[in-house]
Protein backbone atom coordinates (compact mmCIF):
# COMPACT_ATOMS: atom_id res chain seq x y z
CA UNK A 1 0.00 0.00 0.00
CA UNK A 2 3.03 2.68 0.76
CA UNK A 3 3.82 1.64 -3.04
CA UNK A 4 0.38 2.67 -3.85
CA UNK A 5 0.55 5.68 -2.12
CA UNK A 6 3.77 6.98 -3.34
CA UNK A 7 3.29 6.42 -6.93
CA UNK A 8 -0.08 8.30 -6.92
CA UNK A 9 2.16 11.15 -4.88
CA UNK A 10 4.22 10.76 -7.70
CA UNK A 11 2.00 11.03 -10.74
CA UNK A 12 0.09 13.96 -8.82
CA UNK A 13 3.32 15.49 -8.54
CA UNK A 14 4.55 15.39 -12.29
CA UNK A 15 1.20 16.77 -13.19
CA UNK A 16 2.22 20.27 -13.26
CA UNK A 17 5.52 19.94 -14.91
CA UNK A 18 4.38 16.92 -17.28
CA UNK A 19 5.76 17.34 -20.58
CA UNK A 20 3.70 17.70 -24.33
CA UNK A 21 4.83 16.60 -27.72
CA UNK A 22 2.70 19.29 -29.21
CA UNK A 23 4.83 21.17 -31.92
CA UNK A 24 6.12 24.36 -30.55
CA UNK A 25 3.72 27.04 -31.79
CA UNK A 26 5.31 30.21 -33.54
CA UNK A 27 1.96 32.28 -35.09
CA UNK A 28 2.14 32.40 -39.20
CA UNK A 29 3.16 35.27 -41.08
CA UNK A 30 0.03 37.34 -41.71
CA UNK A 31 -0.16 37.05 -45.73
CA UNK A 32 -1.51 40.77 -46.49
CA UNK A 33 0.78 43.77 -46.88
CA UNK A 34 1.67 45.73 -43.71
CA UNK A 35 -0.26 48.99 -44.79
CA UNK A 36 -3.99 49.90 -46.37
CA UNK A 37 -3.83 50.02 -49.83
CA UNK A 38 -3.17 53.97 -50.78
CA UNK A 39 -4.03 55.57 -54.58
CA UNK A 40 -6.97 57.65 -55.92
CA UNK A 41 -9.85 55.67 -54.48
CA UNK A 42 -8.67 55.72 -50.74
CA UNK A 43 -8.26 58.80 -48.60
CA UNK A 44 -5.36 59.58 -46.55
CA UNK A 45 -5.08 57.63 -43.52
CA UNK A 46 -3.81 58.82 -40.23
CA UNK A 47 -2.57 57.82 -37.57
CA UNK A 48 -4.50 60.17 -34.90
CA UNK A 49 -7.39 57.48 -34.11
CA UNK A 50 -5.09 54.02 -34.80
CA UNK A 51 -6.35 50.50 -34.88
CA UNK A 52 -5.98 49.52 -31.43
CA UNK A 53 -8.71 52.69 -30.41
CA UNK A 54 -11.43 51.20 -32.96
CA UNK A 55 -11.20 47.69 -31.55
CA UNK A 56 -11.49 48.98 -28.23
CA UNK A 57 -14.53 51.78 -29.13
CA UNK A 58 -17.75 50.74 -27.18
CA UNK A 59 -20.77 50.39 -29.65
CA UNK A 60 -22.13 52.67 -27.18
CA UNK A 61 -19.94 55.30 -27.88
CA UNK A 62 -19.61 54.81 -31.88
CA UNK A 63 -23.77 54.90 -32.18
CA UNK A 64 -24.82 58.29 -30.47
CA UNK A 65 -28.22 58.30 -31.60
CA UNK A 66 -30.13 57.55 -28.76
CA UNK A 67 -33.21 55.28 -29.86
CA UNK A 68 -30.72 53.53 -32.39
CA UNK A 69 -28.93 52.28 -28.91
CA UNK A 70 -32.34 51.10 -27.47
CA UNK A 71 -32.84 49.01 -30.39
CA UNK A 72 -29.30 47.27 -30.70
CA UNK A 73 -29.31 47.19 -26.67
CA UNK A 74 -32.86 44.95 -26.79
CA UNK A 75 -31.13 42.94 -29.86
CA UNK A 76 -28.53 41.91 -27.63
CA UNK A 77 -30.82 40.78 -24.89
CA UNK A 78 -33.21 39.27 -26.67
CA UNK A 79 -31.80 38.01 -30.59
CA UNK A 80 -31.97 34.13 -30.39
CA UNK A 81 -29.31 33.64 -32.67
CA UNK A 82 -26.76 35.53 -30.24
CA UNK A 83 -28.78 33.43 -27.33
CA UNK A 84 -27.33 30.74 -29.28
CA UNK A 85 -23.86 31.22 -30.08
CA UNK A 86 -23.99 32.43 -26.22
CA UNK A 87 -24.64 28.50 -24.95
CA UNK A 88 -22.19 27.43 -27.30
CA UNK A 89 -19.65 29.28 -25.34
CA UNK A 90 -21.22 27.47 -22.38
CA UNK A 91 -21.14 24.44 -24.19
CA UNK A 92 -17.82 24.28 -25.07
CA UNK A 93 -16.54 25.74 -21.63
CA UNK A 94 -18.29 22.60 -19.91
CA UNK A 95 -16.15 20.42 -22.40
CA UNK A 96 -13.14 21.81 -21.62
CA UNK A 97 -13.82 21.68 -17.47
CA UNK A 98 -14.31 17.81 -18.64
CA UNK A 99 -10.83 17.30 -20.44
CA UNK A 100 -8.39 19.35 -17.89
CA UNK A 101 -10.48 17.01 -15.34
CA UNK A 102 -8.89 14.05 -16.86
CA UNK A 103 -5.19 14.72 -15.65
CA UNK A 104 -6.64 14.09 -12.23
CA UNK A 105 -7.39 10.92 -10.43
CA UNK A 106 -10.86 10.55 -9.71
CA UNK A 107 -11.58 8.97 -5.97
CA UNK A 108 -14.89 7.56 -5.15
CA UNK A 109 -16.29 5.71 -1.98
CA UNK A 110 -18.08 2.27 -2.36
CA UNK A 111 -19.63 -0.39 -0.14
CA UNK A 112 -20.85 -3.73 -1.26
CA UNK A 113 -21.81 -6.78 0.06
CA UNK A 114 -21.84 -10.48 -1.61
CA UNK A 115 -22.92 -13.80 -0.85
CA UNK A 116 -21.45 -16.99 -2.61
CA UNK A 117 -22.55 -20.90 -2.77
CA UNK A 118 -19.59 -22.88 -3.05
CA UNK A 119 -19.88 -26.80 -3.55
CA UNK A 120 -18.72 -29.29 -1.44
CA UNK A 121 -16.38 -30.10 -4.44
CA UNK A 122 -14.80 -26.73 -4.42
CA UNK A 123 -14.87 -26.19 -0.74
CA UNK A 124 -11.76 -26.61 1.26
CA UNK A 125 -13.90 -28.02 4.17
CA UNK A 126 -14.97 -30.46 1.72
CA UNK A 127 -18.77 -29.64 2.79
CA UNK A 128 -21.31 -27.22 0.44
CA UNK A 129 -20.73 -23.77 2.38
CA UNK A 130 -22.19 -20.17 1.60
CA UNK A 131 -19.99 -17.32 2.24
CA UNK A 132 -20.35 -13.67 2.74
CA UNK A 133 -18.17 -10.78 2.32
CA UNK A 134 -18.49 -6.77 3.29
CA UNK A 135 -16.73 -3.89 1.64
CA UNK A 136 -16.48 -0.37 2.06
CA UNK A 137 -13.51 1.27 0.66
CA UNK A 138 -11.58 4.76 -1.27
CA UNK A 139 -10.26 4.14 -4.24
CA UNK A 140 -9.01 5.15 -7.68
CA UNK A 141 -10.14 3.39 -10.71
CA UNK A 142 -7.73 3.29 -14.14
CA UNK A 143 -6.22 6.73 -13.73
CA UNK A 144 -4.21 7.51 -16.50
CA UNK A 145 -0.72 8.98 -15.34
CA UNK A 146 -0.21 11.42 -18.14
CA UNK A 147 3.49 11.01 -18.81
CA UNK A 148 3.57 11.92 -22.35
CA UNK A 149 0.84 14.46 -22.40
CA UNK A 150 -1.66 13.01 -24.48
CA UNK A 151 -4.15 14.11 -22.09
CA UNK A 152 -2.36 17.38 -21.40
CA UNK A 153 -2.58 17.70 -25.56
CA UNK A 154 -6.62 16.75 -25.30
CA UNK A 155 -6.95 19.74 -22.61
CA UNK A 156 -5.11 22.54 -24.56
CA UNK A 157 -6.98 21.55 -27.67
CA UNK A 158 -10.16 22.10 -25.68
CA UNK A 159 -9.37 25.24 -24.06
CA UNK A 160 -8.36 26.41 -27.55
CA UNK A 161 -11.94 25.09 -29.21
CA UNK A 162 -13.67 26.64 -25.92
CA UNK A 163 -11.85 30.08 -26.54
CA UNK A 164 -12.76 29.67 -30.28
CA UNK A 165 -16.36 29.27 -29.64
CA UNK A 166 -15.73 32.56 -27.58
CA UNK A 167 -14.41 34.22 -30.46
CA UNK A 168 -17.53 33.12 -32.64
CA UNK A 169 -19.91 34.60 -30.31
CA UNK A 170 -18.06 38.18 -30.07
CA UNK A 171 -18.10 37.91 -34.22
CA UNK A 172 -21.64 37.31 -33.56
CA UNK A 173 -22.29 39.72 -31.79
CA UNK A 174 -20.38 42.74 -33.93
CA UNK A 175 -22.40 41.32 -36.81
CA UNK A 176 -25.64 41.67 -35.09
CA UNK A 177 -24.91 45.12 -34.05
CA UNK A 178 -23.81 46.47 -37.26
CA UNK A 179 -26.74 44.15 -39.18
CA UNK A 180 -29.19 45.74 -36.35
CA UNK A 181 -27.44 49.37 -37.48
CA UNK A 182 -27.58 48.98 -40.97
CA UNK A 183 -31.67 47.49 -40.97
CA UNK A 184 -32.36 51.03 -39.06
CA UNK A 185 -30.39 53.08 -41.44
CA UNK A 186 -32.26 51.03 -44.42
CA UNK A 187 -35.62 51.53 -42.69
CA UNK A 188 -35.34 55.29 -42.90
CA UNK A 189 -33.76 55.33 -46.27
CA UNK A 190 -37.00 53.44 -47.53
CA UNK A 191 -39.43 55.80 -45.61
CA UNK A 192 -37.64 58.76 -46.48
CA UNK A 193 -38.07 57.35 -50.66
CA UNK A 194 -41.82 56.59 -49.70
CA UNK A 195 -41.71 60.19 -48.82
CA UNK A 196 -40.67 61.35 -51.60
CA UNK A 197 -42.57 58.75 -54.18
CA UNK A 198 -45.47 59.92 -52.47
CA UNK A 199 -44.87 63.66 -52.85
CA UNK A 200 -44.04 62.93 -56.65
CA UNK A 201 -47.69 61.51 -57.22
CA UNK A 202 -49.31 63.98 -55.75
CA UNK A 203 -47.81 66.23 -58.25
CA UNK A 204 -47.73 64.05 -61.22
CA UNK A 205 -51.73 63.10 -60.21
CA UNK A 206 -52.31 67.30 -59.88
CA UNK A 207 -50.12 67.52 -63.37
CA UNK A 208 -52.14 64.86 -65.36
CA UNK A 209 -55.51 66.37 -63.78
CA UNK A 210 -54.35 70.04 -65.41
CA UNK A 211 -53.37 68.24 -68.56
CA UNK A 212 -56.36 66.24 -68.55
CA UNK A 213 -58.60 69.68 -67.89
CA UNK A 214 -56.23 71.13 -70.78
CA UNK A 215 -56.88 68.10 -73.64
CA UNK A 216 -60.97 68.54 -72.45
CA UNK A 217 -61.17 72.14 -73.51
CA UNK A 218 -58.78 71.10 -76.56
CA UNK A 219 -55.54 72.48 -75.82
CA UNK A 220 -53.17 69.68 -75.86
CA UNK A 221 -52.63 66.73 -77.48
CA UNK A 222 -53.89 62.85 -76.41
CA UNK A 223 -50.01 62.24 -76.55
CA UNK A 224 -49.40 64.28 -73.53
CA UNK A 225 -52.54 63.34 -71.79
CA UNK A 226 -51.13 59.84 -72.08
CA UNK A 227 -47.32 60.79 -71.51
CA UNK A 228 -48.75 62.41 -67.64
CA UNK A 229 -50.37 59.55 -67.13
CA UNK A 230 -47.30 57.12 -67.51
CA UNK A 231 -45.72 59.11 -65.20
CA UNK A 232 -48.74 59.48 -62.74
CA UNK A 233 -48.56 55.60 -63.00
CA UNK A 234 -44.96 55.20 -62.63
CA UNK A 235 -45.25 56.69 -59.12
CA UNK A 236 -48.14 55.07 -58.09
CA UNK A 237 -46.11 51.78 -58.68
CA UNK A 238 -42.92 53.58 -56.55
CA UNK A 239 -45.01 54.30 -53.26
CA UNK A 240 -46.40 50.05 -53.59
CA UNK A 241 -43.00 48.98 -54.08
CA UNK A 242 -41.36 51.05 -51.45
CA UNK A 243 -44.62 50.74 -48.80
CA UNK A 244 -43.61 46.68 -49.25
CA UNK A 245 -39.84 47.49 -48.48
CA UNK A 246 -40.93 49.73 -45.63
CA UNK A 247 -42.91 46.76 -43.93
CA UNK A 248 -40.32 44.50 -44.62
CA UNK A 249 -37.50 46.63 -43.09
CA UNK A 250 -39.78 47.00 -39.99
CA UNK A 251 -40.43 43.17 -40.17
CA UNK A 252 -36.68 42.72 -39.76
CA UNK A 253 -36.22 44.96 -37.40
CA UNK A 254 -38.37 43.09 -35.18
CA UNK A 255 -37.04 39.52 -35.69
CA UNK A 256 -33.07 41.02 -35.50
CA UNK A 257 -34.65 42.88 -31.85
CA UNK A 258 -36.40 39.59 -31.09
CA UNK A 259 -39.15 41.16 -30.00
CA UNK A 260 -41.75 44.07 -31.89
CA UNK A 261 -39.68 47.38 -31.47
CA UNK A 262 -42.03 50.45 -30.37
CA UNK A 263 -42.84 52.87 -32.90
CA UNK A 264 -41.49 55.67 -31.54
CA UNK A 265 -37.93 54.42 -31.76
CA UNK A 266 -37.81 54.48 -35.17
CA UNK A 267 -36.87 56.65 -37.89
CA UNK A 268 -38.60 58.60 -40.30
CA UNK A 269 -35.78 59.24 -42.39
CA UNK A 270 -32.14 59.53 -42.64
CA UNK A 271 -32.27 62.93 -41.15
CA UNK A 272 -33.48 61.80 -38.02
CA UNK A 273 -30.28 59.79 -37.39
CA UNK A 274 -27.74 61.46 -34.99
CA UNK A 275 -23.95 61.49 -36.79
CA UNK A 276 -21.85 58.27 -36.05
CA UNK A 277 -18.31 58.15 -33.93
CA UNK A 278 -15.95 59.32 -36.64
CA UNK A 279 -12.60 56.96 -36.75
CA UNK A 280 -9.85 56.23 -38.61
CA UNK A 281 -7.98 52.77 -39.74
CA UNK A 282 -4.91 54.14 -38.55
CA UNK A 283 -1.55 52.86 -40.58
CA UNK A 284 -1.06 49.35 -39.98
CA UNK A 285 -3.04 46.47 -41.01
CA UNK A 286 -2.25 44.61 -37.45
CA UNK A 287 -5.64 45.18 -36.36
CA UNK A 288 -7.10 42.32 -38.03
CA UNK A 289 -5.32 40.09 -35.60
CA UNK A 290 -7.27 41.45 -33.21
CA UNK A 291 -10.48 40.92 -34.68
CA UNK A 292 -12.69 37.82 -33.70
CA UNK A 293 -13.22 36.23 -36.48
CA UNK A 294 -9.31 35.99 -36.59
CA UNK A 295 -8.97 34.97 -33.51
CA UNK A 296 -11.15 32.48 -33.88
CA UNK A 297 -9.01 30.75 -36.55
CA UNK A 298 -5.66 31.05 -34.52
CA UNK A 299 -7.45 29.01 -31.86
CA UNK A 300 -8.45 26.25 -34.34
CA UNK A 301 -4.58 26.35 -35.48
CA UNK A 302 -3.67 26.37 -31.77
CA UNK A 303 -6.37 23.19 -30.99
CA UNK A 304 -5.06 21.64 -34.25
CA UNK A 305 -1.15 21.96 -33.08
CA UNK A 306 -2.75 20.35 -29.84
CA UNK A 307 -3.74 17.38 -31.89
CA UNK A 308 -0.90 17.02 -33.27
CA UNK A 309 0.24 16.31 -29.61
CA UNK A 310 -1.75 13.52 -28.61
CA UNK A 311 -1.15 11.83 -32.05
CA UNK A 312 2.18 11.41 -31.19
CA UNK A 313 1.79 10.57 -27.67
CA UNK A 314 -0.42 7.34 -28.37
CA UNK A 315 3.04 5.91 -30.03
CA UNK A 316 4.35 5.65 -25.82
CA UNK A 317 3.01 3.63 -23.03
CA UNK A 318 -0.06 4.42 -20.86
CA UNK A 319 0.25 4.10 -17.38
CA UNK A 320 -2.47 3.65 -15.33
CA UNK A 321 -3.42 2.88 -11.76
CA UNK A 322 -6.24 1.49 -9.75
CA UNK A 323 -5.51 1.22 -6.41
CA UNK A 324 -7.87 0.79 -3.22
CA UNK A 325 -8.12 1.18 0.68
CA UNK A 326 -10.75 -0.13 2.82
CA UNK A 327 -12.22 -2.54 5.04
CA UNK A 328 -13.65 -6.02 4.31
CA UNK A 329 -14.84 -8.47 6.67
CA UNK A 330 -17.58 -11.56 6.60
CA UNK A 331 -19.83 -9.99 9.40
CA UNK A 332 -21.37 -6.54 8.67
CA UNK A 333 -20.73 -5.88 12.51
CA UNK A 334 -16.61 -6.19 12.28
CA UNK A 335 -16.56 -3.96 9.12
CA UNK A 336 -14.83 -1.69 10.65
CA UNK A 337 -12.96 -3.23 13.56
CA UNK A 338 -9.18 -3.62 14.13
CA UNK A 339 -7.54 -5.69 11.47
CA UNK A 340 -10.54 -5.91 8.87
CA UNK A 341 -8.34 -3.80 6.86
CA UNK A 342 -7.80 -4.10 2.87
CA UNK A 343 -5.91 -2.41 0.19
CA UNK A 344 -5.69 -3.11 -3.64
CA UNK A 345 -3.05 -1.74 -6.02
CA UNK A 346 -2.88 -2.16 -9.86
CA UNK A 347 -0.75 -0.65 -11.67
CA UNK A 348 -0.95 -0.92 -15.64
CA UNK A 349 1.30 -0.16 -18.49
CA UNK A 350 -0.07 -0.66 -22.27
CA UNK A 351 2.75 -0.78 -24.90
CA UNK A 352 2.00 -0.28 -28.55
CA UNK A 353 3.57 -2.70 -30.50
CA UNK A 354 1.62 -2.59 -33.81
CA UNK A 355 -1.48 0.03 -34.89
CA UNK A 356 -1.25 1.15 -38.15
CA UNK A 357 -4.32 3.41 -37.04
CA UNK A 358 -1.74 5.71 -34.93
CA UNK A 359 0.47 6.12 -37.91
CA UNK A 360 -2.97 7.50 -39.67
CA UNK A 361 -3.97 9.95 -37.11
CA UNK A 362 -0.80 11.48 -36.83
CA UNK A 363 -1.10 12.10 -40.38
CA UNK A 364 -4.43 13.35 -40.32
CA UNK A 365 -3.04 15.64 -37.53
CA UNK A 366 -0.71 17.06 -39.30
CA UNK A 367 -3.41 17.70 -42.54
CA UNK A 368 -5.26 18.90 -40.10
CA UNK A 369 -2.84 21.78 -38.76
CA UNK A 370 -1.76 22.69 -42.66
CA UNK A 371 -5.76 23.35 -43.18
CA UNK A 372 -5.98 25.28 -39.95
CA UNK A 373 -2.74 27.47 -41.05
CA UNK A 374 -4.38 27.93 -44.55
CA UNK A 375 -7.94 29.14 -43.03
CA UNK A 376 -6.08 31.11 -40.90
CA UNK A 377 -4.61 33.25 -43.75
CA UNK A 378 -7.55 33.27 -45.85
CA UNK A 379 -9.53 35.05 -42.46
CA UNK A 380 -6.61 37.67 -42.36
CA UNK A 381 -7.12 37.89 -46.30
CA UNK A 382 -10.76 37.88 -46.08
CA UNK A 383 -10.28 40.69 -43.46
CA UNK A 384 -8.30 42.86 -45.23
CA UNK A 385 -10.02 42.89 -48.15
CA UNK A 386 -13.13 44.10 -46.03
CA UNK A 387 -11.24 46.88 -44.80
CA UNK A 388 -9.82 47.96 -47.80
CA UNK A 389 -13.14 48.02 -49.32
CA UNK A 390 -14.51 49.97 -46.91
CA UNK A 391 -11.70 52.05 -46.87
CA UNK A 392 -12.47 52.38 -50.97
CA UNK A 393 -16.16 53.61 -50.44
CA UNK A 394 -14.65 56.44 -47.54
CA UNK A 395 -12.81 57.58 -50.06
CA UNK A 396 -14.99 58.14 -52.99
CA UNK A 397 -18.50 58.23 -51.28
CA UNK A 398 -18.31 62.00 -50.22
CA UNK A 399 -17.66 62.93 -53.63
CA UNK A 400 -20.52 61.15 -55.23
CA UNK A 401 -22.79 62.66 -52.45
CA UNK A 402 -21.35 66.47 -53.26
CA UNK A 403 -21.63 65.62 -56.83
CA UNK A 404 -25.47 64.14 -56.59
CA UNK A 405 -26.62 66.82 -54.32
CA UNK A 406 -25.14 69.42 -57.52
CA UNK A 407 -27.07 67.23 -60.01
CA UNK A 408 -30.16 67.55 -57.74
CA UNK A 409 -29.90 70.80 -57.88
CA UNK A 410 -29.50 71.42 -61.47
CA UNK A 411 -32.52 69.04 -62.30
CA UNK A 412 -34.28 70.78 -60.01
CA UNK A 413 -33.90 74.11 -61.78
CA UNK A 414 -34.17 72.64 -65.09
CA UNK A 415 -37.42 71.06 -63.90
CA UNK A 416 -38.68 74.56 -63.21
CA UNK A 417 -37.99 76.19 -66.32
CA UNK A 418 -39.33 73.39 -68.49
CA UNK A 419 -41.96 74.20 -66.74
CA UNK A 420 -42.33 77.21 -67.32
CA UNK A 421 -41.55 77.44 -70.67
CA UNK A 422 -44.21 74.73 -71.17
CA UNK A 423 -46.34 76.51 -69.39
CA UNK A 424 -45.93 79.75 -71.43
CA UNK A 425 -46.10 77.46 -74.96
CA UNK A 426 -42.68 77.82 -75.63
CA UNK A 427 -41.75 74.20 -74.84
CA UNK A 428 -43.56 70.89 -75.41
CA UNK A 429 -44.49 68.91 -72.44
CA UNK A 430 -42.09 65.92 -73.54
CA UNK A 431 -39.46 68.07 -71.67
CA UNK A 432 -41.21 68.69 -68.69
CA UNK A 433 -41.51 64.69 -68.41
CA UNK A 434 -37.66 64.35 -68.94
CA UNK A 435 -37.04 67.06 -66.43
CA UNK A 436 -39.88 65.52 -63.80
CA UNK A 437 -38.00 61.98 -64.90
CA UNK A 438 -34.67 63.03 -64.09
CA UNK A 439 -35.43 64.89 -61.15
CA UNK A 440 -37.08 62.09 -59.40
CA UNK A 441 -34.25 59.64 -59.92
CA UNK A 442 -31.59 62.48 -58.98
CA UNK A 443 -33.20 62.52 -55.56
CA UNK A 444 -33.74 58.90 -55.25
CA UNK A 445 -29.77 58.32 -55.81
CA UNK A 446 -29.44 60.85 -53.24
CA UNK A 447 -30.93 59.27 -50.57
CA UNK A 448 -29.68 56.06 -51.71
CA UNK A 449 -26.00 57.70 -51.92
CA UNK A 450 -26.67 59.44 -48.14
CA UNK A 451 -27.71 55.96 -46.87
CA UNK A 452 -24.36 53.85 -48.60
CA UNK A 453 -22.22 56.20 -46.82
CA UNK A 454 -23.87 55.84 -43.33
CA UNK A 455 -23.91 52.35 -43.74
CA UNK A 456 -20.02 52.24 -44.85
CA UNK A 457 -18.99 53.88 -41.69
CA UNK A 458 -20.67 51.47 -39.41
CA UNK A 459 -18.81 48.68 -41.69
CA UNK A 460 -15.85 50.23 -41.63
CA UNK A 461 -15.89 50.03 -38.01
CA UNK A 462 -17.55 46.49 -37.75
CA UNK A 463 -14.73 45.46 -39.91
CA UNK A 464 -11.95 46.73 -37.93
CA UNK A 465 -12.69 44.52 -34.88
CA UNK A 466 -15.42 47.03 -33.16
CA UNK A 467 -18.31 46.51 -31.07
CA UNK A 468 -17.36 44.11 -29.10
CA UNK A 469 -14.17 44.31 -27.16
CA UNK A 470 -12.62 42.16 -25.00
Amino acid sequence: MKQSIIVLLLGIAWLPMGCTLAPNYTRPTAPVPAAWPVGAAYAETTSTTNAGVVADLSWQAFFTDEKLRHVIAASLTNNLDLRAAALNVELARAIYGIQRASLLPTFSLGASESKAGIPADLSSSGSRMTTTRYDANLGIAAWEIDFFGRIRSLKDRALHEYLATEQARRSAQILLISTVAETYLALAADRESLQLAETTLKSQQDAYTLIKHRYDRGIVTELDLYRAQTQADTARGDVAAFKQRVAQDENAMNLLAGAPVPVELLPAQLADVKQLQAIQAGLSSDVLLRRPDVAQSEDMLKAANADIGAARAAFFPRISLTTAIGTASSELSGLFMAGSGAWMYAPQIVMPIFDARTWSALKAAKAQQKIAVNQYGKSIQSAFREVADALAVRGTVNEQVAAQESLVNAVTATHRLSTARYDKGIDSYLSVLDAQRSLYGAQQRLVLLRYSKLVNQIRLYAVLGGGCPK
